[in-house]
């Protein structure tokens, strides 16, 4: 009840009415203000009407803001209305849907806002009108914005923090933190690589010289301006630890914080390993997403086919389900349950769910487990290039000194440099070396090869574990019993695993190796940065080690261990104890068991067993290995078979990895010689053994020389020479055989070049080689192959008929898209084999756009650079005046009495003459020569008086010559000359001359009774015509210009 003297309410306006109004109403007395009659003031009167325009002004802009407000929601009602009524109507294709515009994160978040509030007035009108079929029906075709923003914060959790290695107690990192831009490629194949993948990285090293397509890891699944359709699957390939698995999170976690792909629905990843945990259990597509999304299952989404989805497949490797895709029965159902194998394979061929994207990661062994048919698109992860690993150890190491350090260090061992284009190997080695420059380890010497790294590593791991978890002192003794037990554990897990090509271990692997589920768990939480344990994103346990590469040290230090303590040698078939096994033939048996392996996959293991054999490492590890003793005498026994396996002639990769064992064993005495070879300039005067010639390449291969680029003639021109160093021509963009020697046997080899995924070469000059029309027919055949990305080739001067010509067309047509230029001058295709050819350059369906012909005749079928000889005139008037012609002006010789030449401004002041021949195409001839003499090619406008440098033949820079003397050559232009190395020999002193004026270039050669023996090559451009020309400097020395002996 109200009080008597309580305040009464202001009654409520009444409709329509204003508050003034009712002020008005409510005022005492019942009298009304007189506003209407009161004069106002001038400042009034302004202000009053400078408000009734205002308040006019705001009316109106709130009509015509309005308006346009009204058609923007008509307008996406409409839109929307449309859309929902598509995605109802049974009959509307996707493909008759517009792809939408991807807007920036912020409208696109405004966008996707107003339409779930839509959705939500929709779904509730078609309750209203009593359709709740359509409303069910539209409701799960559209994802709950709930279960959405869930479902994605649950995988930011999951992602968003990682460790390298292993994480510490307590601590973490944020992926964004660490994450470091990968260098990833387009192209490749899905073909299997079986190579060791030491051996890969050791490719990867060599810097690529062809261009190649990078992406960016968010643009996985946009196709570039060259494909002329959509990506739905993708195969990312690359060894273990490069960080496939981080690009997969680093795509994930982007998607979930909204920065990139937002027209993405769902992202559901799935680890290889963990599927296969479920490989006798049955799903449906909907029952295996639900089974790992509970989100999703909450939400009650069953159809996917409105949503865009992809599905990541991480680490194919590791699988252990049996996927065929050539048997599998056929699943369109997505409800449908069958084994999960079966709904892998039927997913990734399109044939379930053919709207999803699909992006799987793998190592390269396993690649080819799916067939290049489902495949649209093929990446590699190459790891940190040279500039990202300085930014790596820059990033962790605060120390600006000790990372320059480091970095440093790293360049001076090859080994090292070689494995840190892997991000864990980079961590390892960073571990390492800044525990070795703290502590002052071994005298402060850092470790420079792979065995001393690794020893490093389990010495600064265990002395961490004694520490830390056990919570001993610095000073206490490094190797308990307990850790020589786990240790021990852990390199019989690693060896037999490693027998059975197996990276991750469940409890039946652990089982077999006598190790229970407990006991790894422990092994897992004491020595943290070797070996782990992994719950799973969604699973039971996993373990493995943090990298192949530990594994396979811990294996050859438990083949090590077994050895030395119980005489079993765990490299033979039958393992029995004897203790007359010598320890050199333990570490024998073991190099023949790595070179038996075809694929290498114990070359990393056999680098750290004969680096175990090293007293020094031994030492290294004292209290966990016992010394063996082992005397000077085993050390080079072990090392002296390493080089006579060399010397058996392995393949190059067996023969490169060999060398490294050698460089574990402390021995470089090959490559030292070699090397010494190459400085001096005397390597190919006799002929090099198996051992040396791998120790050549491994030279090349481990220089840090950019190999774009090689000319075979420097080294040797023989078909030897090519086989010997068929490694390096891989990896060059450009390769010169030209004038070699080369056989038909050749061409098979560099045909295995050509198709070879990993060839770089795109210029291939083959010309003045034997090779006739088999040893083309035998290039075609690599020719042909998709994997051949050859460019330039020339086979000017090969003794190529119509028949040759036929299978380079065949070639082209097989392959049409890479080969631009294609050199068949100086051959004799006949009428149909340029028939054959020449309509390839018009076809806009080929590449090639330059073909030459031209010259060609039965007169260049004959064999060896004398088909182009060219008969010399000597130019009378250009002869010094001490020098006598005779023999029909071929024979020139030095005297002391000047020859009554008459005067001529033509005339050399020094004792030098010209031929009146101007080179053009191909010349060649050969010259005997006796005393000091400058055999050479000249520009016609050299100085010809005077006595000084300025009119001497290679001297200048319009000059290219070749001094010889009865024991010495130089090759000499513009006041440069090189030495050259010449195999001794009783035959006369001859010399040969080739010049191709097209190309540029003036080849000399040693004339012996069955070879041309290459002397020098000279490449330039000639500006201007060339002529022959001679210097016969001292008295007595004399030339003779031979006539053609075919002739």
């Amino acid at each position: 009840m109200e009080r008597p003297d309580s305040p009464k309410p202001e009654p409520e306006p009444e409709p329509g009415l204003s508050s003034v109004t009712m002020r008005e109403r409510s005022s005492p007395q019942g009298v009304r203000p007189d506003f209407k009659n009161r004069k106002l003031s001038p400042d009034e009167k302004a202000d009053q009407e400078s408000s009734d325009v205002s308040s006019l002004q705001h009316q109106t802009d709130l009509d015509s803001v309005f308006k346009i407000l009204e058609g923007n929601i008509i307008m996406f009602v409409k839109d929307e209305l449309k859309k929902m009524q598509n995605d109802l109507n049974p009959d509307y294709s996707e493909c008759q849907r517009d792809e939408e515009v991807v807007l920036d994160s912020e409208e696109e978040k405004q966008r996707r806002s107003s339409r779930e509030a839509f959705l939500k007035l929709a779904v509730n009108f078609l309750r209203i009108m009593k359709q709740e079929e359509l409303a069910d029906c539209l409701q799960s075709k559209n994802p709950d914005p709930l279960c959405e923003n869930t479902f994605k914060c649950n995988l930011k959790k999951k992602f968003q923090c990682v460790f390298e290695g292993i994480a510490k107690p307590g601590t973490q990192t944020t992926l964004n933190e660490i994450y470091t831009e990968l260098y990833i490629t387009e192209g490749g194949t899905g073909e299997v690589n079986t190579e060791h993948e030491v051996r890969q990285i050791e490719t990867f090293s060599w810097k690529p010289n062809r261009p190649e397509t990078t992406i960016r890891c968010e643009d996985i699944f946009k196709a570039s301006t060259e494909r002329d359709k959509p990506i739905r699957t993708v195969l990312t390939k690359g060894v273990a630890g490069i960080g496939k698995t981080f690009l997969t999170q680093k795509f994930t976690l982007d998607w979930t914080e909204d920065k990139t792909n937002q027209d993405i629905q769902f992202i559901f990843p799935f680890p290889f390993r963990e599927l296969n945990l479920l490989r006798d259990k049955k799903f449906s597509l909907v029952g295996l997403i639900h089974h790992f999304f509970t989100e999703i299952k909450e939400a009650g989404i069953c159809n996917f086919k409105k949503f865009k989805v992809v599905f990541i497949f991480d680490g194919l490797d590791e699988c252990r389900l049996p996927l065929n895709f050539h048997i599998t029965e056929i699943l369109t159902d997505v409800t449908e349950s069958t084994s999960v194998d079966v709904l892998l394979t039927n997913l990734i061929r399109g044939k379930l769910l053919p709207s999803a994207h699909i992006w799987i990661t793998t190592r390269p062994a396993a690649a080819n487990q799916i067939p290049a048919d489902y495949i649209d698109m093929v990446t590699e992860v190459r790891g940190f290039t040279d500039p990202q690993k300085e930014e790596y150890f820059r990033k962790r190491l605060r120390d600006k000194e000790e990372a320059n350090t480091i970095i440093s260090h790293i360049k001076t061992s090859r080994s090292l440099h070689i494995m840190c284009h892997i991000p864990i190997f980079c961590w390892i080695t960073g571990k390492v070396l800044e525990s070795v420059i703290k502590t002052k380890q071994a005298g402060g010497k850092l470790p420079k090869t792979l065995t001393e790294m690794y020893i490093h590593f389990l010495v600064v791991q265990t002395k961490l574990k004694n520490i830390k978890h056990d919570g001993g002192a610095e000073t206490d003794p490094l190797w308990s019993p307990e850790s020589r037990k786990m240790i021990e554990a852990l390199g019989k897990l690693a060896f037999q695993q490693l027998q059975k090509g197996n990276l991750i271990f469940y409890e039946s692997d652990l089982t077999e190796c006598d190790i229970n589920v407990r006991e790894a768990s422990v092994y897992s939480g004491v020595f943290t940065q070797i070996f782990k344990e992994e719950k799973g994103l969604y699973q039971d346990r996993v373990f493995c080690f943090i990298h192949l590469s530990i594994q396979e040290f811990l294996a050859a230090l438990h083949a090590h261990l077994t050895f030395t303590n119980s005489g079993i040698n765990l490299l033979e078939e039958e393992q029995t104890v004897s203790v007359h096994v010598s320890e050199s033939h333990f570490y024998q048996s073991a190099v023949n068991k790595a070179l038996q392996s075809s694929n290498g996959h114990l070359d990393l293991f056999l680098r750290f067993l004969l680096g175990l054999s090293m007293p020094s490492n031994q030492e290294l590890l004292q209290g966990l290995l016992t010394p063996t003793g082992s005397s000077s005498q085993t050390n080079q026994e072990i090392i002296q078979y390493t080089k006579n396996q060399i010397n058996q002639n392995p393949s190059p990769e067996k023969s490169i990895n060999l060398f490294h064992c050698l460089n574990e064993l402390n021995d470089d005495s090959i490559v030292k010689e070699i090397q010494r070879r190459l400085n001096s300039g005397n390597l190919f005067m006799f002929n090099l053994s198996h051992a040396q010639w791998s120790a050549l390449v491994f030279i090349l291969l481990s220089s840090e020389t950019n190999l774009n680029f090689l000319d075979l003639k420097t080294y040797s021109a023989s078909a030897e020479a090519l086989l010997g160093l068929l490694p390096v021509v891989k990896i060059c963009k450009k390769a010169l055989l030209s004038g070699c020697n080369l056989t038909q046997t050749s061409c098979e080899a560099l045909s295995s070049v050509l198709s070879a995924t990993s060839s770089r070469l795109i210029e291939l000059d083959v010309s003045n080689n034997n090779l006739q029309d088999l040893g083309v027919k035998r290039l075609c055949a690599a020719l042909g192959s998709p994997q051949c990305a050859l460019q330039i080739l020339r086979l000017s001067g090969c003794q190529i008929t119509e028949e040759g010509c036929a299978s380079l067309a065949s070639a082209l047509k097989s392959n049409p898209s890479h080969l631009r230029e294609l050199d068949l001058s100086y051959n004799h295709p006949g009428d149909s084999g340029i028939k054959l050819l020449s309509p390839l350059r018009e076809d806009p369906c080929w590449r090639l756009d330059t073909l030459r012909m031209d010259p060609h005749g039965d007169q260049w079928m004959k064999t060896g650079l004398k088909k182009y000889f060219c008969g010399l005139t000597v130019d009378v008037n250009t002869v010094h005046r001490n020098l006598k012609l005779s023999d029909n002006n071929r024979k020139v010789v030095h005297m002391k009495e000047d020859q009554l030449y008459p005067d001529h401004p033509d005339r050399f002041d020094s004792p030098q003459l010209m031929c009146t021949n101007s080179l053009t195409g191909r010349s060649y001839w050969e010259v005997e020569h006796s005393g000091e003499v400058h055999i050479a090619v000249t520009y016609k406008e050299i100085k010809r008086k005077g006595n000084s440098d300025d009119n001497r033949f290679g001297r200048t820079d319009e000059s290219w010559s070749l001094y010889c003397d009865d024991t010495d050559y130089f090759a000499m232009h513009n006041y440069t000359s090189t030495a050259i190395s010449v195999p001794c020999s009783s035959a006369p002193h001859k010399v040969a001359v080739y010049v191709d004026c097209d190309v540029g270039t003036v080849s000399f050669y040693k004339v012996f009774p069955d070879m041309l023996y290459h002397l020098h090559t000279f490449n330039t451009t000639f500006t201007e015509a060339i002529y022959p020309g001679f210097r016969v400097r001292f008295l007595d020395s004399h030339i003779y210009i031979c006539p053609d002996s075919e002739n």
